[in-house]
């Protein structure tokens, strides 16, 4: 089973939850698993559309107790590590789709791309070193259906 870590906001709109859950249903309907922080916003709506098409879903909590993951997560996972956890959803991933976020989901994307994980953004960070646009190490999506794709498709081993 191949595992997708969805990544954004613990708070967000309601057009970024939309794209969110469609997310997490496409990944199901492919059969992939998703992981993320397991709280609310994209994460929660992501959880949201895959339990909605079946899909498994893994929590990882940065706080001490189960009860903190969004009711939409089968499988909560507590690190007592706060932010740090970022790192253990990723690791945990083959693949990452980021969907707008702040600086936690910033943190996440670096965290991948260090480790050789492909992220793919949907309305995500734009990055660029001294001027210089790396676009290659995001690849931005238009829509949900084309981050799933590329997600599923670029998938380490």
């Amino acid at each position: 089973m191949t595992i997708v870590a969805v990544i954004g906001d613990g708070s967000c709109s309601a057009a970024t939850a939309r794209l969110a859950e469609e997310t997490g249903r496409l990944l199901a309907e492919k059969g992939a698993a998703v992981v993320c922080g397991g709280l609310g916003g994209v994460m929660e709506a992501a959880c949201r559309g895959a339990k909605s098409a079946g899909g498994l879903t893994i929590g990882i909590l940065p706080g001490r107790r189960r009860q903190d993951a969004n009711r939409y997560i089968d499988i909560p996972i507590v690190t007592g590590m706060g932010e740090a956890r970022n790192v253990i959803v990723v690791s945990s991933s083959q693949s990452v789709v980021a969907i707008s976020g702040g600086y936690g989901t910033l943190s996440e994307i670096a965290h991948a791309l260090k480790q050789g994980i492909p992220v793919v953004g949907l309305g995500s960070w734009q990055l660029a070193k001294d001027g210089w646009e790396n676009a290659r190490a995001i690849d931005h999506c238009s829509d949900p259906a084309e981050a799933v794709q590329k997600a599923l498709a670029l998938a380490i081993e």
